[in-house]
């Protein structure tokens, strides 16, 4: 696989031949390398440029923005005009390809003046060209272990699986391993794959036959492995994060997995937990994790969209420990309307909440059924 050094070495280049300021990103806008220019400080004073730097990544906008210009599917070098209403400097995309497919970018700020010869844009995409070569080799290999983390988390508990991993894992860092799960807005695997903590990942559905919509990451680092977890959900916005207690070795992946499933679906469901939830700060919901996934009989009926505010009603007295005035206050009504939605309540699941077994019972109920992704109002 490609070491930085074998980036830093191409946007180098690429800055010299040019005559101008260089970044490599990947697909996903995040950044890989980048190259100043000695001579061209009023050139490099633009904010795209800066906070790509800075942040290591590119806003959704600026990456819409970009993308308009065709240059997912440019074979050749793609000049983006100056846009005078964000104060953009012009610049020229060199797609980094291999293949027929777009793994990255270089972008050079355009100094302005003569135009660049044509020979040294030839030259300058060739460049472009053997980035696009070594993301590409990052992404087979990224594949290739990504397809042997899904063979652990799946159950099947191959030993050259594992030792596969392990290889990767002593490549990759010191200390304890964890199983991080993104859901929501899915950042690439490929970027996933280029931040420093990641051992393998790969994307997949949770409901079978459908598109991805979720990410699975396995991660080596010293530190808590949140901090990391915290790293890879910014990398998309709306991106709702699970991460497992830390665990020796990849052997354990496929228990860890379940619990940073359990994670994510908390992060999703209970904003309070989001947008990143750890397994062993989720105190009921690992117990509430393990429930069947056919909600109970007596609770089912008020899981339904027509009975969604009845469910709120229900969800907010038993938080507040069956305290009606609370109840009434969080939701806005009065409390002979929260007597008269709870009587509703106990008809419509034959349970007395005058019982603790019954309003535990319900309790668990409505939160499992909220981690499912059923309407609980």
């Amino acid at each position: 696989m490609a070491a930085q050094r074998d980036y830093q070495r191409i946007v180098e280049e690429a800055a010299a031949l040019l005559g101008a300021p260089a970044t490599l990103e990947d697909r996903d806008f995040t950044l890989v390398a980048f190259a100043a220019h000695e001579g061209d400080a009023d050139v490099v004073a633009d904010d795209v440029r800066a906070r790509s730097i800075l942040s290591r990544r590119s806003s959704p906008q600026v990456k819409a923005w970009f993308e308009s210009f065709g240059i997912t599917r440019a074979t050749r070098p793609v000049r983006i005009p100056a846009d005078p209403a964000t104060g953009v400097r012009a610049r020229l995309c060199l797609p980094a390809r291999h293949g027929g497919v777009t793994y990255g970018y270089i972008w050079l700020l355009d100094p302005g003046g003569a135009e660049w010869p044509d020979t040294d844009l030839a030259e300058a995409f060739a460049l472009a060209g053997r980035a696009g070569d070594l993301l590409a080799e990052e992404a087979h290999a990224g594949t290739e272990l990504g397809e042997r983390l899904r063979a652990l988390v799946t159950g099947t508990g191959d030993p050259q699986a594992v030792a596969a991993l392990e290889a990767a894992g002593a490549r990759t860092g010191t200390g304890p391993y964890a199983v991080v799960v993104l859901r929501g807005g899915l950042p690439d695997p490929l970027t996933v794959l280029g931040q420093a903590s990641v051992v393998a990942a790969y994307t997949g559905a949770f409901v079978p036959d459908t598109e991805p919509d979720e990410l699975v990451a396995l991660i080596r680092t010293p530190r808590a492995p949140t901090e990391p977890a915290r790293r890879l959900a910014r990398l998309r916005k709306g991106t709702r994060a699970g991460v497992s207690a830390a665990f020796p070795g990849p052997a354990e992946a496929a228990a860890a997995y379940a619990e940073a499933v359990a994670a994510a679906r908390t992060a999703t469901a209970f904003p309070a937990y989001g947008p990143v939830a750890s397994w062993p700060e989720l105190g009921p919901y690992r117990l509430i994790s393990h429930l069947p996934a056919a909600p109970d009989p007596a609770v089912a009926p008020l899981l339904s969209p027509q009975h969604a505010e009845l469910a709120r009603t229900a969800e907010v007295y038993l938080d507040r420990a069956a305290h009606a005035t609370q109840a009434a206050e969080v939701l806005a009504i009065h409390r002979q309307t929260l007597y008269y939605r709870l009587s509703r309540v106990e008809a419509l699941t034959g349970l007395d909440l005058a019982n603790g077994e019954h309003r535990l019972l319900l309790h668990m109920g409505l939160k499992a059924g909220r981690m499912r992704g059923e309407e609980t109002g």
